[in-house]
């Protein structure tokens, strides 16, 4: 038995039911293909679910206020993604009359869709002859095969092509990738994979050769950094003030109290002598109710460590009435910001940031 049968048998006792299985709709597998990219199937199955029911088509997705899609969004992280979707349906709306096309050189034009998302959705809604390699793919054939090219280069990346197209079951390319994805998430897992009960296991060159984690060959490893953050959430008639974060920092689009980032985390006493702090607060009737311990939040390649500040003042400075934007405390939860946070908002009885019953001042 070939390598296609035996994977497609094996799907067929261990596919995965999913919503986006159950449609040919170009346009839910995208959404579908983009929140699995950096999200685990059983966070995003929500999130999936909750975009479609807001963006049904991609005319509302291309037509939605910046704000409403990034609290659809919200809690996902890699907020990039969802601005690019949105990016993206705006050219199939403007180029394509709101309408994915059928073919991966096509596809592979819109923003945000790369190599992997565009054969997804060609082979997937299409069934288009074409791969839709992602890490789950490479994994597989580096160790079964024995591929040692690096699927970081460009060199490893056709190789890697190449072999995914000889391999296909050209009758029936969309159940063959998604076969493909299935047994790296189920069964081919990067960390201790039941490699016992693998159908493979007779012909795993990594198996047979004692190499499961030396395969696929791995990419450069980035070092994380650490950031201090110190939020000030400034207090006035009711009202506090934020702006949306932008640039190519993380959270772009997302919203935030101001934030004096320092290259430690300070003392609160050292961060108050700070110009950046007078600059946010003033130096006049300023009062400060209350202070948090420091939240740790971990992200990919780097780690925040943040301190929240609630303070009171008689005046709004200029600098913060020029440059923030005044919200209702009690409106907070209808903007969309990082989880960071959502977390502080979450951790702290409402009576701390609407009366400051706690902390010192």
């Amino acid at each position: 038995m070939d390598f296609k049968s035996i994977l497609i048998k094996w799907y067929g006792h261990n596919a995965r039911e999913l919503p986006w299985r159950q449609t040919t709709d170009p346009y839910h597998i995208w959404v579908s293909e983009v929140i699995l990219q950096q999200t685990r199937v059983a966070q995003g199955l929500s999130y999936y679910l909750r975009f479609i029911n807001a963006f049904p088509t991609i005319k509302s997705l291309a037509q939605a206020p910046l704000d409403d899609l990034m609290k659809v969004w919200q809690g996902l992280g890699y907020y990039s993604r969802a601005r690019n979707l949105q990016a993206g349906a705006q050219m199939v709306v403007e180029r394509f009359n709101g309408k994915l096309p059928s073919t991966y050189d096509e596809l592979i034009t819109i923003k945000g869709l790369g190599p992997y998302s565009a054969g997804a959705i060609a082979s997937f809604a299409f069934k288009q002859q074409v791969p839709a390699i992602d890490g789950n793919v490479y994994r597989i054939l580096a160790r079964i095969f024995g591929v040692f090219a690096s699927p970081f280069t460009a060199g490893g990346k056709k190789e890697f092509h190449l072999l995914v197209m000889e391999l296909m079951d050209k009758s029936a390319p969309d159940t063959f990738n998604q076969a493909l994805l299935d047994f790296g998430a189920l069964q081919c897992v990067p960390r201790s994979p039941s490699c016992s009960a693998c159908p493979f296991v007779g012909i795993c060159y990594a198996y047979r050769n004692n190499l499961i984690h030396q395969l696929p060959v791995k990419g450069k490893k980035i070092v994380p950094r650490d950031r201090f953050f110190n939020y000030i959430m400034v207090r006035h008639a009711g009202s506090t003030y934020i702006n949306r974060r932008e640039g190519s920092d993380i959270w772009n689009s997302l919203y935030e109290f101001p934030l004096v980032e320092t290259d430690g985390m300070l003392e609160p006493e050292a961060l108050m002598s700070l110009p950046e702090w007078a600059a946010v607060v003033g130096s006049n009737g300023v009062f400060v109710k209350y202070i948090s311990e420091v939240f740790k939040h971990k992200l990919s390649h780097q780690t925040i460590y943040a301190r929240f500040f609630i303070v009171e003042v008689s005046a709004i400075p200029y600098t913060l009435a020029d440059n923030f934007t005044r919200i209702p405390i009690g409106n907070l939860s209808s903007i969309s910001t990082p989880r960071l946070i959502d977390s502080f908002l979450a951790a702290e009885p409402a009576s701390v940031y609407f009366h400051g019953q706690k902390g010192s001042s």
